[in-house]
């Protein structure tokens, strides 16, 4: 059994019961988790499927899962009664059990409604849990092509590279963490009424989100494509060592880039003085600023770039992040152990409630704690 310190944070002294089988309900619960709240892995006893999720390390742990249930415990529930026992002393239920499954588990909106009305319920389903779709399963690869950004990638300097090249999934699950964080403020939004809702979030829905530029230009007409989601000029620059991001987007971004490029000449001509007209030779200066860029060392022209004021960032490896001095500042990793490798450090939050970083409260839960499981039971007793 892992040991769990006391919580701390902004949520400690609330309880949360996760039911995750998936990334997104599970990353809401490491959240909540994170800012202190006690929460609870509800497990069948065959394990959640995250568990089992590769790639596995040390003694066959799943990375992924070390990753989600840092900081939180677990239970093995068998029957309604006892799944509800636990619900009753707890103030938010993350569940991305299926719909047609609810009805049979006691986990359905309605019975939740009646047995624990101050309860807060978050569903996490790939297209909800109402509307034509809402009985629809949904992988990652599906929910990335079904918000519409798998169609919009690669784009600017990878689409110009390799124009050949098939629409991509994003590496890892990033539909499934963007409804992660909606589904962490979801529940937030709800427990700061003091009173019990039901939330429901989208998978579809909050990776939609993320493209809501795109969304937003159909209304004057214009469907964009990954051959042209690109700003006018910027983007990924390659130097003599890597690459960088440059984003320019107010008029003071581009007076700081004429600067760090030695205020060329060709930078001074009239066409360019206005940002309109400006936009309209990306392509002509797109070709200046990846020719000025390619001799430069990627951590010199950062350096310079940040000076004068202009949105500049290297691409970096995981190696280098972890070894980054921003990071290192910030305390944004925090150690875990992890059986058969010992200490790693781990992303905690991508915030924080006053001076200093968030902190995890453990290591995942390598099995459950029943004894926990038999404190809920004689609380409702």
């Amino acid at each position: 059994m892992s040991e769990v310190k006391q919580e701390v944070g902004p949520l400690a002294g609330f309880r949360v019961v996760e039911r995750a089988s998936g990334v997104a309900a599970a990353a809401a619960g490491r959240l909540l988790a994170t800012m202190g709240a006690e929460v609870v892995l509800a497990e069948d006893p065959a394990g959640t499927l995250l568990r089992r999720e590769p790639p596995l390390i040390g003694e066959g742990t799943s990375a992924l899962f070390a990753y989600l249930a840092a900081g939180k415990r677990s239970v093995v529930v068998e029957g309604e009664e006892a799944l509800h026992a636990l619900l009753a002393t707890a103030d938010i239920l993350i569940d991305d059990t299926p719909l047609d499954q609810r009805a049979l588990l006691g986990l359905d909106a309605a019975v939740i409604r009646r047995r624990h009305p101050r309860l807060v319920h978050v569903s996490v389903l790939p297209f909800g849990a109402s509307g034509p779709k809402a009985g629809w399963r949904g992988e990652e690869v599906n929910l990335i092509h079904a918000s519409g950004e798998g169609y919009l990638l690669p784009n600017g300097l990878s689409v110009e590279l390799f124009p050949d090249r098939p629409p991509l999934k994003i590496a890892g699950h990033f539909a499934c963490w963007q409804a992660g964080v909606a589904a962490a403020l979801g529940a937030l939004s709800a427990l700061w009424t003091g009173t019990g809702q039901f939330v429901d979030v989208s998978v579809q829905d909050a990776a939609l989100a993320v493209g809501a530029f795109a969304i937003q230009r159909l209304g004057d007409g214009s469907v964009e494509h990954r051959t042209t989601r690109s700003f006018r000029f910027g983007g990924v620059l390659q130097c003599a060592d890597g690459h960088v991001e440059l984003l320019t987007l107010e008029e003071r971004q581009w007076q700081g880039l004429v600067k760090l490029m030695g205020e060329p000449d060709w930078a001074k001509d009239s066409e360019l003085a206005d940002p309109v007209k400006r936009s309209s030779h990306g392509a002509a200066i797109n070709q200046r600023i990846r020719a000025w860029a390619a001799s430069w060392k990627v951590e010199d022209l950062v350096a310079r770039a940040q000076e004068l004021g202009v949105p500049m960032a290297r691409y970096n490896t995981p190696a280098d992040i972890l070894a980054g001095p921003h990071e290192a500042a910030r305390g944004i990793f925090a150690p875990i152990e992890v059986p058969g490798v010992g200490s790693l450090p781990v992303f905690t939050a991508p915030m924080r409630f006053g001076p200093d970083a968030l902190s995890l409260a453990g290591p995942p839960p390598l099995g459950a704690d029943q004894a926990l499981l038999a404190q809920r039971h004689a609380e409702v007793a």
